[in-house]
């Protein structure tokens, strides 16, 4: 009984207990619920069906090694471990990772402060009955401690919300990933397409070149008319003028790989000059159905993580509708130079509560402001998801039918080759006139350049159709490289936040839901 009766006195405690016991318990605002598009679940393309294949064990993580190229795969490597707009990315991871713990932070007490005075007072009383001089020092010391507690949810709704961008700023960084891999292999292999491109129409300068020569010594001899010189020059000088606009591309192309790959713009020592035909892949290799894996592409699970992270801040914005209740308290010591004078220890404490009864209106447009932006977020996810799904299906379709134009073209390049044997052979029997061996000469140059064009094209779609799957999203290497961490740490003091756990790779990037903070 006098237990009870010594804690009905202490009202103080109660309120304190009861404040503590309440502190989270409400959230307001919206929870999170994803934006899920009904359509995506019976969408199928058959291009999509069409382009690619099922297999138990394919490597999205790694889709450029079905080309078996080992020049590529040096050059992914590298661009993994050098590419400034991979490094920028990571970082962002960490400054996410940092913002998350600004916002944790408010778990605890927001005001604790220490402060020290020592003050001098020189007092000087003029009239009166007992004018005098006193000169003293004063001095105190003090902690005050502020505690807001989280009764509305508003300090949990601002973790909440930076818990989400910090994934985002993840799936971000893996997007980046799957974009660079993608520009790489894209890069190289135009790189290549157009050295081979440069090489036939040297060959082509080549030999008609020594038509040329032969129609200059014939007309010379008066055996052959100028017209057929004439014709004969101005196809050789026609093929000629292309070559330095194959260089010139050559050129830079070559300085795009070198930028993508961390390098000064020069030569590449790791290039080589290739004679032969870039390798096709008539398929993509797929292990789930095309519509999940639009929904794992990071750039749509950014897009459903900032959603997250906004409707958090809804909660946010309602929580300055309520009052705040914050718990103050303070030790303050206190004492002087004055003779007879007493030191003083004061503890305060109790609660205080702030109320913005009048705010005209600051509030509910805040809300809705927090709401519109939330309702972008929103249309931007989902047309983000149509977006990947009509990347996917162009692609797919692309690799279709750049795929039968290149056995179209395959087929008339053969056909051209043996054109030209046939009309040199005839013309050199005078069955024909030269003006066949020409036309047989340039229609080979352009089926051998459109060839190759459309073999280019059908790579090109490939790795775009990979791309837009969302494949090569995962990297082993750490977000921040050893160099770059040294640096920081010597700069500043980032604790364990530069520290990453080293996890084995998941088939698949997680969703949203299956990520733990």
């Amino acid at each position: 009984m006098q237990s009870r009766r010594a804690l009905l006195c202490r009202p103080g405690r109660l309120l304190l207990l009861g404040a503590l016991g309440l502190s989270g318990c409400v959230r307001l605002g919206p929870d999170f619920q994803a934006p899920g598009e009904a359509w995506i679940k019976q969408w199928d393309s058959p291009a999509l069906e069409q382009a690619s294949q099922r297999s138990l064990n394919p490597d999205l993580r790694q889709w450029w090694q079905v080309f078996a190229d080992p020049v590529l795969d040096r050059l992914i490597a590298e661009s993994d471990a050098h590419n400034a707009d991979l490094k920028i990315a990571g970082l962002r991871v960490m400054e996410a990772r940092a913002q998350l713990g600004i916002a944790q932070s408010g778990r605890y007490p927001q005001l604790q402060q220490a402060s020290v005075d020592s003050l001098y007072f020189n007092r000087r009383q003029s009239g009166g009955n007992n004018p005098q001089d006193s000169h003293f020092w004063q001095h105190s010391a003090a902690f005050d401690i502020g505690w807001e507690l989280d009764f509305w949810g508003r300090f949990s709704r601002a973790i909440e919300s930076s818990d989400a961008s910090y994934f985002a700023a993840q799936a971000n960084y893996e997007d980046v990933l799957v974009l660079l891999r993608a520009q790489v292999a894209e890069t190289y292999f135009s790189l290549r397409t157009t050295q081979a491109r440069l090489h036939v129409a040297r060959e082509n300068a080549e030999q008609q070149k020594r038509n040329f020569e032969i129609t200059e010594k014939l007309f010379n001899s008066g055996q052959q008319a100028e017209l057929d010189l004439q014709q004969a020059k101005t196809q050789y000088l026609g093929t000629l003028s292309t070559i330095p606009d194959f260089e010139d591309q050559l050129q830079r192309t070559r300085n795009a790989l070198a930028v993508l790959i961390g390098q000064p713009p020069g030569a590449l020592p790791q290039l080589m000059e290739y004679q032969g035909l870039i390798p096709l892949v008539d398929r993509a290799v797929l292990q789930d159905v095309p519509a999940n894996l639009l929904l794992r592409r990071p750039d749509v699970r950014a897009a459903e993580l900032n959603v997250a992270a906004q409707s958090a801040l809804v909660g946010v914005a309602v929580t300055d509708f309520y009052p705040s209740l914050t718990l103050l308290g303070s030790i303050v010591w206190s004492a002087d130079t004055l003779s007879g004078t007493s030191r003083n220890l004061d503890l305060i404490g109790g609660p205080s509560l702030r109320w913005n009864l009048f705010d005209h209106g600051q509030i509910s447009n805040n809300v809705r402001v927090q709401d519109a932006r939330l309702q972008q977020l929103i249309e931007a996810y989902r047309d983000k998801v149509r977006q990947a799904a009509r990347e996917a299906d162009d692609a797919a379709y692309g690799l279709i039918k750049s795929l039968e134009r290149e056995r179209i073209l395959g087929e008339a390049e053969t056909a051209a080759k043996r054109s030209l044997v046939l009309a040199s052979a005839q013309y050199r029997e005078g069955y024909s006139d030269f003006q066949r061996v020409l036309d047989a000469q340039r229609a080979l140059l352009d089926q051998q350049d459109n060839y190759l064009v459309a073999r280019s094209n059908a790579v090109s779609n490939a790795i775009a159709l990979y791309k837009a799957l969302g494949g090569g999203w995962y990297s082993p290497l750490p977000k921040v490289d050893p160099a770059t961490r040294q640096q920081m740490e010597q700069r500043t003091d980032w604790g364990d936040v530069l520290e990453e756990s080293a996890t084995p790779a998941p088939a698949f990037p997680m969703s949203y839901q299956e990520q733990e903070p």
